[in-house]
């Protein structure tokens, strides 16, 4: 993608106004939030030729079996990690990079991991184009990125089968991680963990969700 790729009309900027005001009528309270969803243009990492669904409070199919997540999935995994400018937050799935987007609008230090290497070729070149200072990796997110933790909150965008302790590990004290964990077939349920001490956790389990599967050593075979 080149820079002269980047489009915001008018129009979009409406349209993305009035998502911003869906979010908010479905519960997001995070102005922060609501700032980065409003800032992100979603039609950069949207299929082309799908102008008529890039605002839709909904989920769409992109390559290699994916998803860009719906509007409403990101605010609400943002929301829950509680970040503030200048965290360091691990994404695991960049997927379109749409995510990834919202953390850094949010002034966070984004590092993302993805299993699928053309997503994350792409999604590198969106980034590029914009100019965004990200860190991206292709690799098993199942595993974390140990070289570069600890992280202040780690954000996963796959349905996991069980909470991977490495992501724990890879936590500060004090840290969150908000993940999809369940069973493919059925409902997921959205989990927040806190780590409260170096051996301690708290886990809040909260929403049904359904995402793709968690690919990796320690996700769905």
């Amino acid at each position: 993608m080149k820079k002269t790729d980047l489009i915001d009309t008018l129009i979009h900027q409406g349209q993305r106004k009035r998502l911003v005001d869906e979010l908010k009528h479905k519960g997001i309270q995070s102005d922060a939030v609501l700032s980065a969803m409003n800032a992100v243009p979603r039609q950069w990492f949207f299929p082309k030729d799908f102008e008529q669904f890039i605002y839709r409070d909904a989920a769409f199919p992109i390559d290699h079996g994916q998803t860009i997540s719906q509007p409403y999935t990101v605010a609400y995994q943002t929301e829950l990690l509680g970040i503030s400018r200048g965290d360091k937050v691990l994404e695991i799935g960049t997927g379109s990079g749409y995510q990834a987007a919202v953390l850094l609008a949010m002034g966070a230090e984004v590092y993302s991991v993805e299993y699928i290497l053309p997503l994350l070729q792409k999604a590198d070149g969106i980034f590029k184009a914009m100019g965004s200072q990200i860190h991206l990796f292709h690799g098993d997110g199942t595993l974390g990125l140990p070289s570069h933790a600890p992280f202040d909150a780690i954000v996963v965008t796959a349905g996991a089968p069980s909470v991977p302790e490495t992501y724990v590990k890879q936590l500060k004290v004090g840290g969150k991680l908000v993940i999809p964990v369940g069973d493919q077939s059925d409902e997921q349920k959205m989990m927040r963990i806190t780590k409260v001490s170096a051996t301690q956790t708290k886990t809040e389990i909260l929403q049904d969700c359904k995402f793709v599967p968690l690919k990796g050593t320690l996700g769905w075979k």
